[in-house]
């Protein structure tokens, strides 16, 4: 029962902030929108599968901070500077109000992540799908992209054994000051993190392909 109401508390704070949040971004979401088609130009939201809770797969929103595939090589080089921008003030997350609305995802949970790494995690880094995916989470006001896959799942981990609405309330305060200075946006020589190769070292050159109606990772 405990659980239960935990749960129901959770997803009400989530409809709650995530609508009031959603109103008040309507204005500098149009803006981005309309940066992004005269720079950039269509596709403006990015989506791709992402996995959710239980592993589940669903189609995850971003403002598009990438040039189309193929151009200009890496991922890190395809980052035009209005998505360097978007991405170190996270105003490219603002279309995921609508996956927590939907019910995809929570404000606070592990980030979700490739339906690919599903097979790689070891039974205690699977943990992290034991709860809603999140737009923010523990790993990412603890160093977001500055630490490593392993700290990252430990956060996750450990974030499933301690969630409730208060530590949801510290994440999301924290968040504000993480995205204030723009720090960990994204580890080094990378667009955000290399590619997560499981157990065994992580080899960042194998890139999984991304499925239609967006252009970036």
């Amino acid at each position: 029962m405990t659980g239960a109401r935990s749960y129901r508390g959770k997803r009400s704070l989530d409809l709650l902030l995530a609508t009031v949040l959603a109103a008040v971004a309507v204005v500098p979401a149009a803006f981005v929108a309309i940066a992004v088609g005269a720079f950039m130009g269509r596709p403006i939201l990015f989506r791709h599968a992402r996995a959710g809770l239980a592993g589940h797969p669903f189609l995850l929103y971003k403002f598009r901070t990438m040039r189309a595939t193929g151009e200009h090589g890496s991922d890190a080089a395809r980052i035009t500077s209005l998505g360097g921008f978007l991405r170190a003030t996270s105003l490219d997350e603002l279309p995921q109000l609508w996956n927590v609305i939907r019910g995809d995802m929570s404000l606070v949970g592990p980030r979700p992540l490739l339906p690919e790494y599903l097979a790689r995690y070891t039974p205690e880094q699977a943990r992290r799908h034991e709860v809603l995916p999140g737009i923010t989470g523990l790993a990412q006001v603890s160093g977001r992209n500055g630490i490593s896959w392993e700290r990252k799942f430990e956060l996750d981990c450990e974030y499933v054994d301690r969630h409730d609405l208060a530590l949801d309330l510290a994440i999301l305060v924290r968040t504000v000051a993480v995205v204030l200075l723009g720090s960990g946006v994204s580890a080094g020589g990378h667009a955000t993190m290399p590619e997560f190769r499981g157990a065994g070292p992580e080899d960042p050159r194998d890139r999984p392909e991304p499925i239609p109606g967006g252009a970036e990772s």
